[in-house]
């Protein structure tokens, strides 16, 4: 089992920035493939992006460049950076993690990933 523990959600001013923060821990390996999900109130929960342990991401098209993702395999820790926050960001932001994967892979859909995180919130004033 792989167990992920999101932070660093909160209340923010449209037009702001937060970083978001998800440990991994149990069972993680070189092959963790890692990504970060939305889920808006009353809608399904959107992939945003996702990263592979070498490195390579995968990015929903229409973030244009406001979001980033990062991890540090030393840590066993994904991050998401969103710089110019919209109300339309409003929502639960997840981790996820698939095991598994090669090194270079970088899973980019709900059904490819294994474990998920609590999820920590995100408001966005406008």
């Amino acid at each position: 089992q792989v167990q992920l523990v999101e932070s660093g959600g909160g209340l923010v001013q449209a037009g702001g920035s937060l970083r978001l923060s998800c440990a991994a821990s149990g069972r993680t390996s070189s092959n963790l493939g890692l990504g970060w999900f939305h889920q808006a109130p009353g809608k399904e929960r959107e992939f945003l992006a996702g990263i592979s342990w070498s490195g390579g991401r995968i990015y929903y098209a229409d973030l244009k460049g406001r979001f980033t993702i990062s991890r540090d395999n030393a840590k066993n820790t994904v991050y998401l950076q969103m710089n110019s926050l919209k109300p339309e960001d409003t929502g639960v932001y997840y981790c996820a993690a698939r095991r598994g994967a090669s090194m270079t892979y970088v899973p980019s859909s709900r059904d490819e990933y294994d474990f998920w995180g609590q999820g920590t919130q995100v408001t966005v004033s406008s």
